[in-house]
């Protein structure tokens, strides 16, 4: 018999010095059977690094067509995808042909390994932005989740603060890749 995801209930409030983004998102958000605590709040901080009103958590490890993050336009064109973890080339290629901007957010203890693999030939993608989470960062991260969650996260600068009840994580994502402008 099939497990079922798990329902996370999340009141994500973000405050973006960086972009002037300050809102609160109302998530409720299936946790894959395999998916881990690690991931999940790696998408979650995706999901807060990127927050707009027409930004979707899709199907995700569910789904092999689909980010883990989309944002669309109201004409139903893709203007944002959102990968997690360490994508193949051929799914970094296709991602970057389906969309207008494309974020892959790397994290885990072979994730260096995968970029040493990858860099070379991302260059030619101009709408690719590459960013690392230290093992560190997500391990921290991950001690934070629970299926009911007030979580606060600040950004300014670059640096991430993400705050759960009353425990507070400092984040520094390390930019891989950067979209051309």
């Amino acid at each position: 018999m099939a497990q079922k995801a798990t329902i996370y209930k999340v009141e994500l409030s973000v405050s973006d010095m960086d972009r002037h983004y300050y809102e609160t998102h109302k998530l409720t958000v299936a946790k894959h059977p395999s998916e881990t605590d690690e991931r999940l709040m790696v998408r979650l901080l995706a999901f807060a690094l990127n927050a707009h009103e027409q930004l979707e958590m899709t199907k995700g490890l569910s789904s092999d067509d689909e980010p883990d993050i989309w944002q669309k336009s109201l004409s139903g064109e893709l203007e944002l995808w959102v990968a997690l973890g360490l994508p193949s080339e051929k799914v970094v290629r296709q991602s970057c042909g389906k969309s207008d901007a494309v974020v892959v957010y790397s994290y885990g203890k072979t994730s260096d390994t995968w970029w040493d693999k990858i860099k070379n030939s991302t260059t030619r993608f101009n709408n690719l932005q590459v960013v690392n989470f230290s093992q560190d960062d997500t391990s921290a991260l991950e001690k934070l989740a629970n299926r009911s969650m007030r979580m606060q996260v600040n950004i300014q600068d670059g640096e991430v603060m993400v705050s759960v009840d009353d425990t507070i994580v400092n984040l520094s994502p390390v930019m891989w890749k950067a979209a051309a402008q």
